[in-house]
């Protein structure tokens, strides 16, 4: 990978995530990388909620969420974050990752089929390999796809299918209305991913369900508190009250990990009060997001569309990515270039991520850095 120019370093940032960043042997960036979408992972409320809970409930339960796990935040965030994405009930999990692979395995069995998009995130296909189920990949947003595979189904086999709110390598969103209205005619159980959809989709910042006006209608939705809900850690489940009481029961990331830390349950408790009283904050990402891609286009690069927060700019080889990216460093600007197997061969790309918490300045001086970019080659 190293002879090839495909190798990925690991960079040490030294203070907190925020527009800019101080980056150990490079010194300030502006950070165009990162998932804090709202810029709350270094906010005031956001950081005292977390050192609330720290002194209260100690740095964790040293436990399984069944044995001695469960704290009385965990019951207060899952709460919070049912209503928040117009579900009964939520569970929450340290990672989305460990919520995918803690669901699907959980509510499949042999003889079902799972329906996943062809551009899903890595941890759907991890969890659905877990999975003694079926798994029939269909093309990527493609609902004509999508019908027929579940049309050749048949017989009454169990039917899920999952998606990703936002594709984290597209920026583009799943076709909610009509994944809605296919698993209501194939009486399959609708699963979205909104890992980054949560705090940046919708007026308020429910996500993709709210984007489309379609609160309450998804079956069962998946999420991180990593991004836009604090930028710190966790995952949850949102779905009914039936589905998440068998995850307690039965999830094995519930059952043999321990529980999410309470001063991460805190950061996103706070997070979350802040999006309910700032909902400005989702304007002014798209705001940046809108500015960022005409700013990019004026220097003649391909951002791909989008409603998101990401703005991939397709490079096409792997090398010449991460070449893109190591330059932008160097000029004090933190992209990382993406290629295969992140992405299809051909498909190498710069994923530029704004927040609310960018200035225009910021932003101008990141579009600077992208006009001073050697293209040749």
């Amino acid at each position: 990978m190293r002879t090839a120019g495909t190798l990925k370093p690991l960079r040490y940032m030294t203070g907190p995530t925020g527009a800019v960043a101080q980056v150990e042997g490079q010194g300030e960036v502006v950070l165009l990388c990162s998932n804090n979408y709202l810029g709350l992972a270094n906010h005031p409320r956001v950081v005292q909620g977390a050192e609330d809970a720290l002194r209260r409930y100690g740095a964790g339960p040293a436990s399984v969420r069944f044995i001695a796990g469960t704290v009385a935040i965990h019951r207060q965030l899952e709460d919070r974050l049912a209503a928040w994405v117009g579900a009964e009930a939520a569970l929450s999990y340290v990672s989305c990752w460990n919520a995918n692979e803690g669901l699907l395995p959980t509510l499949t069995g042999e003889g079902d089929v799972i329906f996943s998009d062809a551009l899903n995130h890595a941890s759907i296909i991890d969890a659905c390999r877990l999975t003694r189920a079926e798994r029939v990949i269909y093309r990527h947003s493609d609902m004509a796809d999508l019908e027929t595979r579940l049309a050749q189904a048949g017989g009454e086999r169990g039917r899920i299918i999952v998606t990703d709110g936002v594709f984290s390598m597209e920026g583009d969103v799943a076709r909610l209305p009509e994944l809605v209205r296919l698993a209501r005619r194939h009486d399959a159980l609708l699963v979205v991913d909104d890992s980054h959809g949560i705090g940046v989709l919708g007026p308020s910042g429910r996500g993709l369900a709210e984007h489309f006006e379609l609160l309450g209608e998804v079956d069962v939705i998946t999420g991180t508190l990593g991004k836009a809900l604090s930028g710190a850690a966790g995952g949850f489940v949102a779905a009914s009250r039936t589905v998440v009481e068998y995850l307690i029961q039965r999830s094995r990331p519930q059952l043999f990990s321990n529980a999410l830390p309470p001063a991460v349950a805190g950061a996103a408790l706070a997070a979350l009060e802040v999006l309910a009283a700032h909902p400005e904050l989702v304007g002014r990402l798209h705001e940046n997001a809108s500015y960022m891609r005409s700013g990019l286009r004026r220097l003649g690069l391909s951002p791909l569309d989008g409603p998101s927060a990401i703005i991939p700019v397709i490079v096409g080889d792997t090398a010449r990515a991460m070449r893109w990216g190591e330059e932008l460093y160097r000029r004090g600007v933190y992209v990382v270039g993406f290629g295969h197997p992140v992405v299809p061969e051909g498909q190498a790309r710069l994923r530029v991520q704004v927040s609310a918490a960018h200035t225009r300045e910021h932003l101008d001086r990141a579009l600077e850095a992208f006009a001073l970019l050697d293209r040749r080659g």
